[in-house]
């Protein structure tokens, strides 16, 4: 793999390539083994969200969500890296995250993409 190549994301302490094109540049493709998802349904929790509806009243970021779904893409994005691995994945392309409120402060997280092989050099 080249040093211009796409974004990279870890868990389990390795790293694993992930990108949201539909190819890795200077790399090619055996196989597609299918998607693969990652799934996080959050809230925010009684306390932080009584905060949060006075931060929302006075205008502003609302730090409170916006670290909820920055830990939730994070989660949802291991998760979906697990999943592909189960599967002998070696990359992911077309990686997308989806997201939907649940009703009373839950939100749905959702890391996809497709899980690939990587031809032999």
């Amino acid at each position: 793999m080249s040093d211009n190549q796409p974004q990279q994301s870890q868990t389990g302490g390795t790293q694993f390539p992930i990108t949201t094109a539909l190819v890795f540049p200077d790399v090619e493709l055996h196989s597609s083994l299918g998607m693969v998802f990652g799934v996080v349904v959050r809230s925010v929790g009684l306390a932080k969200g009584i905060g949060a509806g006075f931060k929302a009243l006075a205008g502003g970021e609302v730090k409170q969500y916006t670290r909820l779904v920055e830990d939730s893409r994070r989660h949802a994005l291991d998760r979906m890296i697990e999943n592909a691995q189960l599967l002998g994945a070696q990359g992911i392309i077309s990686m997308r995250f989806d997201s939907s409120e649940m009703g009373n402060g839950m939100t749905e997280i959702v890391a996809y993409g497709t899980a690939v092989k990587f031809a032999s050099a």
